[in-house]
């Protein structure tokens, strides 16, 4: 008899649904080269992308678990030639399929294609309001051919989703942002604060927000809120750093995501390959079932039977199970931690010193211009210089 069934006060196991969501990541690949970037920072010490064959075979196993929604992402998605085939597939097999792009690539033939595929969504990503500084965010120019983009993704019929990741550089001109997208029809707008992974974890102090600034910030989104009711959607998340209490991960670890690397490893989140000692399993290997249901990996930090105290024995451990694990490994460099974003944590003064060393950089001296900024930027020789040789 299993112990919790004698009345132990040990957790049960949770009951694992189907994965709902999934994200192909095609590729690593992509021309702009944005200091917030979610991929991995040693992006290029990954393999061989997943060929055409291997991806429909994904998408199938996918679909058979129970998974609805797939996003095309990537990097760029449009720089796989085989990206319309994939969508062909993914709408034969019943999936609501969402395109997730910079705009690079989207051309107007292409775009006919891919809506003759089945293509339901497109959400376009823009750095913000201005030529300037979108295109300096990115370090290409993109702003204008972005603008472009956005009137073909109207005019062959599809919703305007907009994406804007906010920072410190950005957060001022949300009002100019949210003008931006109702002029091109917008119906919703994500105002992504900057999540502290990947490329954005490495230019942190370079992108962190005074608590200021994203509070008139959000004064500003409500106020737009009020007067354009439902004319546009607006999604504003404040970032983790300045709450008292974290996000669940993924709506929790293994309960409903499953994203897909370039290189075939299975993710529990986006950035789950950073975790030392997590051995992700590899489509090529093994069926998405038996990951999904059996796998180290998804079984690590599902429901609450791994919590350490105070997640233990909290009574709201069931709002957030524990955070964030990439969080709490990059903050205290133990997986297994409380997220430090929680104010219960022992380790919360971690989170208070990295938004003030933020508040220092923007208010300690006076304001650099924009271009000289001390950023890195995503691009294949900065990730080989942090991350050593490819293998």
């Amino acid at each position: 008899m299993p112990a919790n069934a004698a009345g132990s006060s040990e957790p049960a196991q949770p009951t694992v649904g189907p994965p709902l969501w999934l994200l192909a990541e095609l590729t690593y690949r992509c021309p702009l080269h944005c200091a917030f970037c979610y991929n991995p920072v040693d992006y290029v010490r990954y393999g061989q992308e997943l060929d055409t064959a291997q991806w429909r075979r994904v998408l199938r196993e996918a679909r058979a678990l129970g998974a609805a929604q797939l996003g095309f992402s990537g990097g760029e998605p449009l720089v796989r030639d085989d990206l319309e085939e994939l969508v062909g597939h993914a709408r034969q097999l019943g999936f609501y399929t969402n395109l997730i792009t910079s705009g690079v690539g989207l051309t107007d033939a292409r775009l006919g294609a891919l809506r003759a595929a089945g293509l339901d969504h497109v959400q376009l990503s823009f750095q913000d309001a201005t030529r300037q500084m979108n295109d300096f965010l990115s370090s290409t120019r993109t702003f204008d051919l972005k603008r472009r983009v956005a009137r073909l993704i109207k005019a062959h019929g599809y919703p305007m989703v907009l994406n804007c990741v906010l920072h410190r550089h950005n957060l001022p001109h949300v009002g100019a942002i949210i003008e931006m997208a109702l002029e091109m029809g917008a119906e919703y707008l994500e105002l992504a604060n900057t999540q502290y992974y990947g490329w954005a974890w490495e230019n942190r102090l370079a992108l962190m927000p005074t608590e200021e600034q994203l509070r008139e910030a959000e004064a500003v989104v409500e106020s737009y809120r009020a007067r354009i009711g439902k004319r546009c959607r607006i999604l504003f998340v404040v970032p983790d750093y300045f709450e008292k209490r974290p996000k669940k991960c993924m709506n929790g670890w293994g309960s409903v995501f499953l994203g897909i690397a370039p290189d075939g490893a299975a993710l529990p989140c986006h950035a789950a390959r950073m975790l030392p000692g997590l051995v992700l399993p590899d489509v090529r290997a093994q069926s998405l079932h038996d990951i999904w249901y059996h796998s180290d990996a998804f079984q690590r930090f599902r429901g609450t039977a791994w919590m350490p105290e105070p997640c233990r024995s909290c009574d709201e451990k069931e709002k957030d199970l524990g955070g964030c694990r990439c969080q709490a490994y990059l903050l205290t460099g133990d997986a297994n931690r409380t997220d430090p974003v929680c104010d219960k944590s022992p380790d919360h003064a971690i989170v208070r010193e990295v938004a003030m060393h933020g508040r220092l950089a923007a208010h300690g001296q006076p304001q650099a211009p924009v271009h000289e900024a001390p950023l890195v930027f995503r691009a294949d020789a900065a990730s080989r210089r942090l991350s050593g040789p490819a293998r």
